[in-house]
């Protein structure tokens, strides 16, 4: 199989996550054209997904695609942006047609799920790898930002943390269907999309949890220069996983957020960890820590 019959094997795949109405070009041409409502900014993310960095190879195609799309997205949910549609390039060290036929219906659930389509993209020879590129809109003026935490805000988090990280401690990460609470964590993350456009009114900054509480909590704490104070108890913790795991996995990909406004209901639950003060650097139970977490270098 060519390149260009493979990429018509994905398209296929993909089913109607190719096109919506805001859509005027799709994949099949030079680029993706996308209409943008008057107003808005645009807001755009990508990330890199490197064969068993991170995800394990031997995983089932579908569960790599779906997580695939939900980490890139869910930046666009730290800022509170409604996510519009990806770009998505792939390399391939060798072509298993089954295999990427697979990876795209993974992908094309996860674009169900966010409401997204897939505009397009590019597949090369190379390292396995795949590389996400996502898109949005937002008002200027209600965009969440890692620079707003004020003295005397309180510092929350959506859902429960430390799942990822414990399935990966734990190794058994090649699952077809059969996925337990700590694989579903790592597998199938939700880009927590809708809880960032309701919060977007009320979060004075936010992120996402990608790289472990304590480390995203330092980015907040110096884009706004102020400390960042954490109680532990107070902590949403996935059974299974373990404090450690929380403060220091990642891959949780909830939002962190402060505000002094009251907070909405959401679905997903949200949990009040702490506060904003006076300083810099992040604290824990009244003492300063280190900002320990993922490091893609190191």
């Amino acid at each position: 199989m060519n390149e260009f019959e493979l990429i018509d094997s994905i398209v296929a795949a993909l089913g109607d996550t190719v096109r919506d109405e805001n859509c005027l070009v799709g994949p099949g041409d030079d680029s993706a054209a996308v209409r943008c409502e008057p107003g808005a900014v645009l807001v755009s993310s990508i990330d890199a997904l490197v064969a068993d960095v991170h995800f394990p190879t031997d995983a089932a195609a579908e569960l790599i695609g779906y997580r695939a799309l939900m980490v890139a997205l869910s930046d666009l949910a730290a800022m509170g942006a409604d996510a519009s549609h990806v770009l998505v390039s792939l390399t391939l060290d060798q072509v298993d047609v089954a295999w990427v036929r697979a990876l795209a219906e993974g992908m094309r659930e996860a674009a169900v799920s966010a409401g997204v389509f897939i505009a397009g993209g590019n597949v090369s020879r190379g390292p396995l790898a795949i590389h996400v590129s996502a898109h949005g809109f937002a008002d200027a003026l209600r965009l969440m930002k890692r620079d707003g935490a004020k003295p005397g805000d309180s510092v929350y988090v959506t859902g429960q943390l430390g799942g990822a990280a414990a399935a990966l401690q734990r190794g058994r990460l090649a699952p077809s269907d059969d996925l337990d609470e700590l694989n579903s964590a790592y597998f199938r993350p939700s880009a927590r999309l809708l809880e960032g456009r309701a919060l977007r009114d009320v979060a004075s900054s936010a992120m996402d949890v990608s790289d472990g509480l304590l480390q995203d909590a330092a980015h907040l704490a110096d884009a706004s220069g102020v400390r960042i104070e954490l109680e532990s108890v107070r902590i949403p913790i996935v059974t299974g996983a373990t404090l450690q795991h929380a403060l220091t996995g990642g891959d949780d990909y909830e939002l962190l957020f402060t505000s002094h406004a009251e907070i909405p209901d959401l679905a997903v639950g949200v949990s009040r960890i702490g506060r904003v003060s006076e300083g810099h650097g992040v604290w824990l139970d009244g003492s300063p820590v280190e900002a320990a977490g993922y490091q893609h270098f190191l």
